[in-house]
């Protein structure tokens, strides 16, 4: 299966994302969000959060490193993503799954679940403002309060045009309480014709096929459970 290391704010900075891809097994990274909050930022910005894009966007084992936006206004997502495109990365991801209140208190991160509408202009102008040849992708949650609309997002999600789908297996108001909900990534896979990516609540080998069974997934996310057993992407 593939497997990718999660972004994780405050943690899985470029120095753990170097020392987890040296040890083996990850497939991709995706980075730290990088926060977009109305000013088309300097290159500096992208650089000190994702400094692979020096050295052709991958990790010194040769690793490739999505960089992550995270914001709410499509028009100036739309002004940073074509600036980080012209830096080299490996793709480009979209935050809509930070569960943090000050994220979400401005609109940003798992509060934009409550609006697909704006989940698809979000994408669609990202989309149209890099390279048609770079990937862009997007992480969401189950849901901000509940999961009643996941589907739904991850249709919106779709229809702006992106390649890829991360679900993290929870609801915003669930959190990183277990256990994560790896059947319901099986219904929003069902509901889209992109890739599906299951995240969430995997810490073992036992874990990972567990939740390839219920989610029906060939790719994993890794993120904590990776964190704190450097070689579980080889087991």
């Amino acid at each position: 299966m593939t497997l990718l290391l999660a972004p994780m704010e405050g943690l899985l900075d470029h120095l753990l994302r170097d020392t987890l891809t040296q040890a083996g097994g990850v497939d991709r990274c995706v980075s730290e969000f990088i926060r977009v909050t109305g000013t088309l930022l300097p290159e500096r910005a992208f650089l000190r959060i994702v400094p692979e894009l020096a050295h052709g966007g991958r990790t010194a084992a040769g690793v490739p490193v999505r960089a992550q936006l995270m914001g709410s206004d499509p028009g100036c997502l739309a002004e940073n993503a074509a600036r980080l495109a012209g830096l080299g990365p490996a793709g480009i991801d979209l935050n809509f799954g930070c569960p943090a209140k000050v994220v979400n208190r401005h609109g940003g991160g798992a509060a934009l679940l409550q609006d697909p509408e704006l989940l698809t202009r979000i994408v669609g102008a990202v989309r149209r403002a890099v390279p048609a040849a770079m990937p862009v992708s997007a992480k969401m949650r189950l849901g901000y309060a509940d999961d009643g609309r996941a589907e739904e997002c991850a249709q919106a999600i779709e229809a702006g045009g992106a390649g890829e789908l991360v679900v993290h297996a929870r609801t915003k108001a669930q959190g990183y309480r277990p256990p994560a909900h790896w059947a319901r990534v099986a219904d929003v896979r069902a509901a889209v014709r992109i890739p599906v990516v299951a995240n969430g609540e995997i810490w073992t080998v036992e874990d990972a096929r567990r939740c390839r069974e219920l989610s029906g997934c060939d790719a994993l996310m890794l993120g904590r459970g990776m964190v704190c057993d450097p070689g579980l992407a080889l087991a």
